[in-house]
């Protein structure tokens, strides 16, 4: 009987893990698409970079306070049914936005699509929780974080090529075709938790029951509500959402970049992207792997080493007058490497580790709202900065990106500061 259950957790871990990393992936794959197609909407005349800053930060706005919200909620529902209502609804957003011209429609859906985003990290987050123990938690955060590079990846290369091809509608309704057939994988693979299956818990399975605080938490509101009074939650938050700063600025705007500032064709830098994004994944292994089995489960030392390297990057890839299309990879690759690892780090499992266990996807939701407001402002103001530093030279609009940059590394060195003074922070399972 026994070594039935051990098969039967075996192979559903396996499939949960595959459910979370590709569903989420392509989560992934419905938020990016404007980032891809926001020169061809400039070069058309449908919209300024202001105007777009304004639609890019709707998304974020919405999954700010939808991480927040349905982050407590997710404690509390089936994870599997959340997080295929969620991706549904965020595909529907994609073909409606295929569909739009006009400026407050492409705010309120893409604010709309930001909030169904939300349904998805948090239902991941408690799917770990409920699947693996705390001693494997910072090795399966690690691997669920390859859905971030897989699908911005998928974005960078193969909606950037559908849109050469096709036009920029494509790249939304793109992107709702594919991810409808995840929807149906992800229904066969994806479980909620062990016990609704009949097998004991991961506690029990493992005989990991962590701190003996935890058993006295027999309330999740309870447990959820403790988050607000823990300084060190609160500074997990800001240093995330400056580091978010960082990661939406190259993802909202480094295709434009590369275009005007370096004079690369939007393939080629969707290709500089797919290898920052799929370096996000060996960054994001590298990270649990380090902290979990070289720091003992000890995530600020790593988050400041990954920290220098980001901000060696961004110099690299924005400061430094460098044209070589491969030195730009490597960078590309190391700015990829680190933020795939500090979006492990700093962007959820510290939390995790610090918040009471049954309040897990609360913490990570706690953490989203500041990370998306962070998003959300970086958005915004790199619009306006951009759009005020541009001029006309001999009839060619030129943009001087100093500004913007200025604030993008900024923002990412003050995230290595707030992160190095959680050094001593205490876990609480």
């Amino acid at each position: 009987m026994t070594s039935n259950i051990d098969k039967v957790y075996r192979i559903n871990r396996i499939k949960v893990m595959v459910a979370i990393t590709i569903g989420y992936g392509f989560y992934y794959v419905c938020r990016l698409g404007l980032s891809v197609v926001k020169k061809p909407l400039i070069d058309e005349g449908m919209f300024t970079a202001t105007q777009l800053g304004n639609i890019g930060a709707g998304i974020f706005y919405g999954y700010a306070f939808g991480k927040f919200i349905n982050g407590f909620l997710a404690d509390h529902v089936n994870v599997k049914k959340f997080f295929i209502v969620g991706l549904v609804l965020s595909i529907c957003c994609n073909v409606w936005m295929g569909f739009t011209s006009t400026l407050w429609v492409g705010i309120l859906v893409w604010s709309l699509n930001g909030w169904f985003q939300s349904f998805g990290a948090a239902c991941c987050v408690r799917t770990i929780a409920n699947w693996f123990s705390q001693h494997e938690r910072g090795r399966c955060y690690g691997i669920w974080s390859a859905s971030h590079p897989i699908g911005e990846g998928i974005t960078y290369i193969g909606t950037a090529a559908i849109v050469s091809f096709f036009g920029w509608r494509s790249g939304f309704w793109g992107a709702a075709i594919a991810s409808g057939i995840i929807c149906i994988i992800i229904y066969f693979l994806m479980k909620h938790d062990p016990v609704s299956m009949g097998l004991p818990s991961i506690a029990e399975w493992k005989n990991d029951h962590g701190d003996i605080r935890v058993k006295k938490e027999t309330d999740i509101f309870s447990s959820q509500l403790k988050l607000f009074s823990m300084p060190s939650i609160w500074i997990v938050g800001m240093a995330s959402a400056l580091m978010y700063v960082g990661r939406y600025a190259v993802n909202s705007w480094g295709i434009l970049f590369l275009q005007e500032a370096k004079g690369f064709s939007l393939t080629q830098a969707g290709l500089l992207f797919g290898a920052n994004t799929f370096l996000s994944v060996l960054g994001g292994l590298a990270y649990g792997f380090a902290s979990d089995k070289i720091f003992n489960a000890r995530r600020p030392p790593v988050s400041f080493l990954f920290g220098l390297i980001e901000i060696v990057a961004l110099i690299v890839i924005f400061v430094l007058p460098i044209t070589n299309y491969w030195l730009l990879m490597a960078a590309f690759c190391l700015f990829g490497f680190s933020i795939g690892g500090l979006m492990v780090g700093i962007g959820g499992l510290l939390a995790i580790d610090i918040a009471p266990k049954k309040a897990v996807a609360a913490a990570l939701g706690f953490v989203g709202i500041f990370s998306y407001i962070g998003a959300a402002l970086q958005e915004s103001i790199s619009g306006y900065l951009i759009d005020k530093n541009s001029h006309m030279v001999d009839g060619v609009l030129v943009y001087d990106f100093t500004q913007p940059v200025m604030f993008w590394i900024a923002a990412s060195s003050l995230s290595v500061i707030l992160a190095a003074s959680l050094w001593k922070v205490k876990t609480r399972d």
